[in-house]
C-alpha cells in the first residue's frame, strides 16, 4: 500500500508518536540493564546515540514492511532525518523548543499554552514564532518531562505543585505555573556566559573604560558591592564578570536560587569554589532549604568572599552580617529601579527575617557593610550602568551616599569620590580620570 504526499502530514504525526514510545521504551530497558549489571549511568551522549540508532533501525524495519506508511515515495532522507531529530528531542530534550534553544540570537522564550511563541532577541527586539505544542495538554507534559529528567534533581509539575522553577543543562533558567494562571506558561531565560569579563563588556558598551578601571580596582580592593537593576539588565552577566577578576587564590561560595553564575565553567579562574542552590520543600511539605539557610551555611564553609546571586528575601540580614565581619569583596543582585532605591530595598528585605531590629540600626548595619552600589538600565534594547553610589554613612532612617559615577555627566566621573576610596582604589590599579590619562 502507498501513500500519497497528502497523507504525509497524518503519516508523519503517527511515526513521530511512535518513534517517540520506542525511543522511551529503549532508554528505560537500557537504564535498567546498567542497574543490573552495576555499570555507570548513560551520559547524555550515551542516550542520544542509542536514540538515534534506535530511531533508524525502527525507520528501516517498517520500510521493508509494503503496507506499512513509512515508504520511499512518502518521506525523503531530509524530512526522515527531521523526524527522527523531533523524537528525540521530544524524549531528551524539550521537543519543538529546541529549534528555538539552538538559536543564539534568541534570549528569552514565552511560552503561554499552545498559542503562537513569543521570544526576545539579544539586540532586545520581539519576534512572534510557530507554536511548540499543539494543545494545552501537551506542554503540560512537555513541562513535567524537564521536570523530571532535565533538571538537577527530579521536581514534580502538577496542581498540587505548580510551579517549577529549574536550570537546563545549557544552563538557561526555565520557569514554567499551572492551575495559577489562566494557561499552562513557560518562560525561558538564557545566559550568555561567554562574556565573562568587564573587557567584554566594556567592548559591548554596558561601560566606560574608566568605569572599568573603577570596577576591576573596587574588586581587587575588596569592596561589598551590591548590583541593581530591573529584569533582564545584565545583573548577573555583570557580577560573573566583577568575580572573575577575583584572584585565582581565593576561596568563594555562591548562592543562588537557580544556578545563573556558572562558576564551574570557569574553574580554571577560581579552584577553589562551592555554589549552592536553594531547594524548594518535597511533596510532603519538608526538606526547604531558603536563601537565608543558604548565607548562614556559607560563613560556615571559610569563604573569602560570599556571592548572593538575588537577594530578595529573609538573606539580606545574614549577607549584610557576612559583609560586616570580615568577608569584604562579597556581592549581590538585586531588582530596584535606582541606585539610590537599593537602601529602603535592604531595610525591608532584612525585616523579614522576622528579628525585630528597628530600621535605624539595620541602616547602621548597611552603612557598615556596603561600600558600592551599581545600577543597570536598559535603553532601546542596550545595557548600560547607569550610576554608582559610595555609601558613607547612616543618620537615623536615612543612608547617606555619593553619587560618584552617572552615564549622563561623564565629565564629572568620580569626582565626588572621597580621597580616602581613591587612595585605596589607586592602590589596586584605579586611573583617577580627573587626575591621570588613562590607558588601556
Amino acid at each position: 500500500m502507498m501513500f500519497s504526499r497528502a497523507e504525509a502530514p497524518v503519516v508523519r504525526t503517527r511515526l513521530l508518536s511512535e518513534l517517540t514510545k520506542t525511543i522511551g521504551t529503549a532508554l528505560a530497558d537500557d537504564r535498567l540493564e546498567r542497574d543490573s549489571s552495576l555499570r555507570p549511568a548513560p551520559t547524555q551522549t550515551d542516550e542520544r546515540h542509542l536514540a538515534r540508532m534506535t530511531a533508524a533501525s525502527e525507520i528501516a524495519k517498517r520500510r521493508s514492511t509494503s503496507d506499512d506508511a513509512v515508504a520511499s515515495t512518502v518521506f525523503t532522507e531530509s524530512e526522515e532525518h527531521g523526524i527522527i531529530d523531533e523524537a528525540i528531542a521530544r524524549v531528551l530534550g524539550l521537543g519543538r523548543l529546541e529549534t528555538l534553544l539552538d538559536d543564539d540570537e534568541i534570549s528569552d522564550i514565552h511560552v503561554r499554552g499552545c498559542a503562537r511563541v513569543w521570544v526576545k532577541l539579544r539586540d532586545g527586539t520581539r519576534r512572534e514564532c510557530d507554536s511548540v505544542v499543539d494543545s494545552d495538554e501537551e506542554l503540560v507534559d512537555l513541562i513535567r518531562h524537564a521536570a523530571t529528567r532535565l533538571g538537577k534533581t527530579e521536581r514534580r509539575f502538577d496542581p498540587a505543585n505548580p510551579e517549577l522553577n529549574l536550570q537546563l543543562p545549557d544552563g538557561s533558567r526555565l520557569f514554567a505555573a499551572m492551575e495559577i494562571s489562566m494557561r499552562p506558561t513557560l518562560i525561558i531565560r538564557r545566559h550568555r556566559f561567554e562574556f565573562s569579563s568587564l573587557k567584554e563588556l566594556c567592548s559591548r558598551d554596558m561601560m566606560t573604560t574608566d568605569v572599568r578601571s573603577f570596577l576591576a580596582a573596587a574588586v581587587r580592593a575588596r569592596r561589598n558591592i551590591v548590583i541593581a537593576g530591573g529584569t533582564g539588565s545584565g545583573k548577573t552577566t555583570l557580577l560573573r564578570a566583577l568575580i572573575n577578576e577575583i584572584p585565582r587564590n581565593e576561596r568563594l561560595v555562591t548562592i543562588e536560587d537557580a544556578y545563573e553564575l556558572g562558576l564551574d565553567r570557569f574553574e580554571h579562574l577560581h579552584p577553589d569554589y562551592d555554589a549552592l542552590q536553594a531547594r524548594p520543600p518535597n511533596i510532603e511539605g519538608r526538606g526547604e532549604i531558603t536563601m537565608a539557610d543558604l548565607t548562614k551555611m556559607a560563613l560556615r564553609m571559610d569563604p573569602d568572599r560570599v556571592m548572593v546571586g538575588e537577594v530578595r528575601g529573609a538573606e539580606a540580614f545574614p549577607m549584610l552580617m557576612a559583609m560586616s565581619q570580615g568577608n569584604n569583596g562579597s556581592m549581590c543582585t538585586m531588582h530596584a529601579d535606582s541606585a539610590r532605591s537599593v537602601f529602603p530595598k535592604l531595610v525591608a528585605y532584612v525585616s523579614m527575617a522576622s528579628m525585630g531590629i528597628p530600621a535605624e540600626t539595620v541602616n547602621l548595619l548597611l552603612a557598615s557593610s556596603v561600600h558600592f552600589v551599581v545600577h543597570i538600565e536598559v535603553t532601546d534594547g542596550s545595557r548600560c550602568i547607569s550610576s554608582i553610589r559610595e555609601v558613607v554613612d547612616a543618620d537615623g532612617p536615612t543612608i547617606i551616599s555619593n553619587e560618584v559615577f552617572n552615564s549622563a555627566h561623564t565629565s564629572t566621573a568620580f569626582a565626588a569620590l572621597r580621597a580616602p576610596t581613591i587612595a585605596l582604589l589607586r592602590e589596586h590599579g584605579f586611573v583617577d580620570p580627573e587626575r591621570d590619562t588613562w590607558s588601556s
